[in-house]
């Protein structure tokens, strides 16, 4: 008999695009072949097939193992497999310089359409049509393979909202909502379109350097195999392995607000382009993330700019057209946000730019109306840390100042700080009258440097605010 899930297609789409805090779905996911997905089916079908492997060491310090402090080296996932088991072949092999006690390694990223290319039937073992997303299956999926200790450093997404499916293992993730970003010490070093990297290493963090991140709520969650995790928008996460062998596989969902958010990617890459270019090469830092292939040019930059901001146009006047007809029942499916790092897709024409709140009839939807969110045993929702079992010393502390249910970037408040004055530090802003002979500006510091600006120059609120602007001249 047919598969009966705990929710139709339509109410799970309507949790997925209103809901604004992490849960777990449960029991949606059982009759999908991919659930089969372990590392030795993969290992067959890959058949001798190499894939790129990001190596970092187990031990946790103070600094994020940023993908720019990672080895890489390309294996097949037999070898992989025989490493993290200790066989003897691999004294040899891709990993026969990394110790598997002291090392991970992590296949993460990888484009499901891309390595499975001359395997498109496996796409469909993938259902996020079940989801309420039809036609969304494998070829819109990214796929993870890591081993124990293997982890994505803290990070949010600035394009859509994420489903994520475990599949072998289980990994453990960290959650942190938007109001949080300043706690969170965001930075674009280094710098990858779609990903706004936190400068804590919220494993291990440096509160000295990062006091702010002490009022940080962290909100934590273990998924299993079965289970579906949503990250909605803009939700910080620092994801780790804690099984010997993890598998994901996640689907992003492009949502309206990602039309400004490209409008803002744009703005920063022209930014941190221009900047970073400019210093001397043989300072060494390696700005660029490795998924960034290179440094464009600043015309190039500067066409994605203005591409940017006219798709933000059409797509608005498409929507305005949209809302202004009867609703329909089957408007086309958008996807490009399931592939998150597939840079400068911002040429969509006007009929492709349907908000996905559309393709049910829910032009006129709003998440405030939607019934009661039916949390229970097939959908977990991912509570705040107590102060108790704080995370690894992220203690969620309570402020009076602080309104809970503020919305993203909240806790920038205004430009102008109505409470208090504020000076600079390297790092962070730090109330004046908060200062002490160990943080206080001195002579003896050192000096600022290019980044140290480009934290200020490039920090979503000012971003954000810049893109307004630009877009209200753009408008004029």
């Amino acid at each position: 008999g047919e598969d009966v899930k705990p929710f139709t297609p339509r109410k799970a789409k309507e949790i997925v695009m209103s809901l604004q805090q992490p849960a777990v779905f449960c029991n949606m996911v059982g009759n999908w072949p991919a659930l089969h997905w372990n590392a030795k089916y993969l290992s067959a079908v890959l058949d001798g097939k190499t894939i790129q492997f990001r190596l970092g060491l187990k031990t946790v310090d103070l600094v994020p193992q940023f993908e720019t402090r990672c080895s890489y080296v390309k294996a097949t996932l037999e070898e992989f497999l025989a490493w993290s088991c200790g066989q003897p072949s691999c004294l040899s092999g891709p990993f026969s310089c990394y110790e598997y006690s002291k090392y991970w390694a992590y296949a993460d990223y990888k484009y499901i359409a891309r390595i499975f290319e001359d395997k498109p039937e496996i796409f469909q073992d993938i259902r996020w049509s079940d989801f309420g997303f039809p036609g969304r299956s494998g070829k819109e999926s990214t796929l993870w393979i890591g081993s124990e200790g293997a982890n994505t450093p803290c990070h949010l997404d600035s394009y859509g909202c994420n489903l994520v499916l475990q599949v072998q293992g289980r990994k453990r993730w960290h959650l942190f909502p938007p109001g949080d970003t300043s706690f969170l010490y965001p930075t674009r070093i280094p710098y990858e379109e779609s990903s706004i990297f936190s400068k804590v290493n919220v494993a291990n963090p440096d509160l000295k350097c990062f006091p702010k991140f002490r009022n940080a709520t962290a909100h934590v969650v273990t998924l299993s195999p079965g289970q579906v995790l949503l990250v909605p928008r803009h939700w910080w996460h620092y994801v780790e392995s804690i099984d010997p062998i993890t598998i994901s596989i996640n689907s992003w969902i492009e949502l309206d607000a990602d039309h400004k958010a490209r409008v803002e990617e744009a703005i920063t890459r022209m930014l941190v382009c221009a900047v970073k270019s400019a210093e001397n090469p043989s300072d060494g830092d390696l700005w660029l993330n490795p998924t960034e292939v290179e440094a464009t040019s600043h015309e190039i930059n500067l066409q994605y700019l203005n591409k940017a901001v006219s798709a933000y146009f059409n797509c608005q006047k498409a929507s305005v057209s949209e809302q202004a007809r009867p609703s329909s029942t089957g408007a086309e499916q958008r996807t490009s946000a399931s592939c998150k790092r597939k840079k400068r897709k911002v040429g969509c024409e006007p009929e492709g730019c349907r908000l996905l709140t559309h393709e049910f009839g829910f032009s006129t939807f709003k998440a405030e109306k939607l019934q009661k969110i039916p949390f229970g045993p097939h959908l977990i929702e991912v509570l705040p840390q107590s102060q108790e079992t704080g995370l690894m010393g992220a203690v969620a502390v309570g402020s009076d100042s602080r309104d809970p249910h503020e919305n993203e970037g909240g806790h920038f408040g205004k430009l102008h700080c109505t409470r208090k004055q504020s000076v600079m530090s390297n790092d962070c802003e730090t109330p004046a009258h908060q200062m002490d002979s160990d943080s206080s500006p001195n002579a003896s510091q050192t000096a600022l440097s290019t980044n140290d600006l480009l934290d200020c120059l490039v920090n979503p609120h000012v971003i954000s605010l810049v893109a307004q602007l630009l877009l209200e001249r753009t408008r004029v």
